[in-house]
C-alpha cells in the first residue's frame, strides 16, 4: 500500500495537554458536572466538548447545563493552550519531513477551532498542515464516528486506505480505523488508562513514530 498522507490528532499527539487535561477534568470540571457518579476523563477522552456533554447526560445526571460545561471548559482551554501545554519532543522535524516528501499532512481534532488556533499560533504551526480539521465544525458527530477523517481525507485528496492517523485515544482509533485507515497508537504519557490494542500498532516514543512514519511513507 502507498500511503500518501498522515492525520495528527492534537491532544496527546502535537502537544502533551492530555497530562494537563486529565486531572482537569477529574478534579474540577467533571465534579462540577456530575457531583453524584463514577465518572472519570478516561470515558470522555477524544470527544468534543459538545459530544462529551451529550454522553454524560444520556448517562449521568448532569448538574450544568450545556452553556454552562462548555464556558466551563473553555476557560480551561484558554489558560492551558496558551500557557502550560509543551509541543511534543520533534514534532516540528517530523512536520517538515513529512512534507519533504510531498505528503499531505493535517491536523485532525476533536476541540474547537478557537482551541486548535490557540496552539497553531503559540506554536507557530499554520505552515506545518495541508488542511486543519475540527470535529467541532463538521455536519456530523465528533470522534468515535469517522466523520471528522472522512472529511479530512476528501480535503486532502486522498483514499481513506492511503492515509495514516495517529492517535492517543480509544475513540481517536476507532474514528480513523472506521473511516478505513491505518492507524497507530501513540502512547505519549498523558493518558495511560486508554486501551489502544485496536490501532494498527502502537508507539510509545518520538523517535519511534518517527522511525515507523518514514517506514510506510518510504
Amino acid at each position: 500500500m502507498e500511503y500518501r498522507a498522515v492525520c495528527f490528532d492534537m491532544d496527546g499527539v502535537i502537544v502533551d495537554s492530555e497530562r494537563h487535561w486529565v486531572p482537569i477534568e477529574n478534579e474540577r470540571i467533571l465534579p462540577a458536572a456530575v457531583p453524584v457518579g463514577d465518572v472519570t476523563a478516561s470515558e470522555i477522552t477524544g470527544m468534543n466538548v459538545s459530544d462529551q456533554y451529550g454522553y454524560l447526560s444520556e448517562r449521568y445526571d448532569v448538574s450544568l447545563g450545556r452553556s454552562e460545561f462548555i464556558e466551563l471548559y473553555d476557560a480551561v482551554a484558554e489558560e492551558l493552550y496558551t500557557e502550560r501545554v509543551a509541543l511534543m519532543d520533534g514534532f516540528c522535524a517530523l512536520a517538515r519531513s513529512l512534507r519533504a516528501r510531498a505528503r499531505g499532512v493535517a491536523l485532525v481534532s476533536s476541540s474547537p477551532q478557537r482551541w486548535i488556533r490557540l496552539v497553531l499560533d503559540r506554536f507557530q504551526l499554520h505552515d506545518a498542515f495541508d488542511q486543519v480539521v475540527s470535529g467541532a465544525a463538521i455536519d456530523g458527530p465528533s470522534k468515535p464516528a469517522p466523520d471528522v477523517y472522512e472529511r479530512a481525507v476528501s480535503l486532502l485528496g486522498v483514499a481513506p486506505e492511503q492515509c495514516i492517523a495517529v492517535e492517543d485515544s480509544e475513540h481517536g482509533i476507532e474514528a480513523a480505523t472506521s473511516a478505513g485507515m491505518y492507524c497507530v497508537g501513540y502512547r505519549s504519557g498523558g493518558e495511560e488508562t486508554q486501551d489502544l490494542s485496536a490501532a494498527d500498532a502502537v508507539v510509545n516514543e518520538p523517535g519511534v513514530l518517527d522511525d515507523h512514519l518514514a517506514a510506510r511513507l518510504s
